[in-house]
């Protein structure tokens, strides 16, 4: 890989220090126009012409006398990484990384809004002024409701409850300050998932859509945990070259840029396995002699090295 000697662990957590986060985070952000541009047509289940996002929070603990910044509990440091997931390739579009004292709720204030986008989000994310907001900016957004809503129903539309529907309803909320936030009507849909045994119910703003596409866009919301656990198992971000803000972002965002980078390889070469059994191959095989194509594509070869992998127990 050109590296002729050792390279001291103090090396890097100095370059880390010293090189400000911004640079990669640019880097990170040039590359992701890149993959999306490759992924613009990319199938992802469902005929919808518009963008679909998955946005969810991921807390990563530290060390409270090492990262004494990063302020979480009384005893522990924490940092949260908070991601919004293209669906059409699972490119992340949005990246803000704050402290772990930070609400998932509150990052809706600063996520940009792109009309006609659909928002899918776990009821941490239930704000009605904030909800409000994404429908003024003419977005969609899927989310859970909770045990207290407080409702009244308009109309009940015809469903099939063989599908796993239980009731798709227009209603408007009746609380006084959940009213005062969202004065408008919403679609709440439950829906019974036979797969889990467990009964959800969900909250939109889009009328269009059947109940059904609804209930299955919010099960792709679960592609953005795996880019969480990817980000936090294959590149060990948890063991970090620095103590500094400035480290700990610089690393991160370098995760973030081999991620995209990965998933523009994968388009380019039209690679036909999954974009997380590529990211696990290369994080076994970075020092082999192998032409990369051929370690991509050679099926007998894929399935030795992830046999080998799962024996050894490389991700646990």
């Amino acid at each position: 890989m050109g590296i002729r000697g050792t390279v001291a662990k103090s090396n890097l957590a100095d370059a880390n220090e010293q090189r400000a986060w911004r640079i990669y985070s640019d880097l990170a952000h040039s590359l992701i126009i890149t993959a999306r541009k490759l992924y613009s047509n990319e199938p992802f289940g469902f005929d919808l012409e518009q963008t679909v996002y998955a946005l969810d929070a991921t807390t990563i603990d530290l060390c409270l006398s090492m990262f004494p910044w990063a302020t979480f509990r009384q005893a522990k440091a924490a940092i949260k990484l908070h991601t919004l997931l293209d669906l059409r390739g699972n490119i992340p579009t949005f990246i803000y990384i704050s402290d772990g004292t930070v609400q998932d709720v509150n990052i809706l204030d600063v996520l940009p809004i792109e009309p006609g986008a659909f928002y899918v989000m776990d009821r941490g994310y239930l704000d009605y002024a904030r909800l409000n907001a994404i429908s003024l900016s003419a977005g969609f957004f899927v989310t859970r409701s909770k045990s207290n809503l407080r409702c009244r129903r308009i109309y009940s539309h015809q469903i099939d409850r063989s599908t796993g529907l239980r009731y798709d309803q227009t209603i408007m909320l009746t609380g006084f300050y959940s009213l005062r936030d969202y004065p408008d009507k919403l679609i709440r849909i439950k829906y019974y998932d036979a797969d889990t045994n467990k009964t959800l119910i969900f909250l939109t703003n889009n009328f269009a859509l059947p109940a059904l596409t609804i209930a299955q866009l919010y099960r792709c919301r679960w592609q953005v945990e795996l880019f969480f656990k990817w980000i936090k198992q294959n590149l060990r971000i948890k063991n970090f070259y620095g103590t500094s803000q400035n480290a700990v972002k610089t690393q991160i965002w370098i995760a973030i840029s081999v991620y995209v980078l990965v998933a523009i390889l994968k388009k380019r070469l039209n690679i036909p396995i999954s974009l997380y059994t590529i990211l696990q191959i290369l994080s076994v095989t970075v020092f082999e002699r192998i032409p990369l194509l051929q370690l991509l594509t050679d099926t007998t070869l894929v399935e030795e090295i992830l046999d080998s992998q799962n024996q050894l127990n490389l991700f646990t």
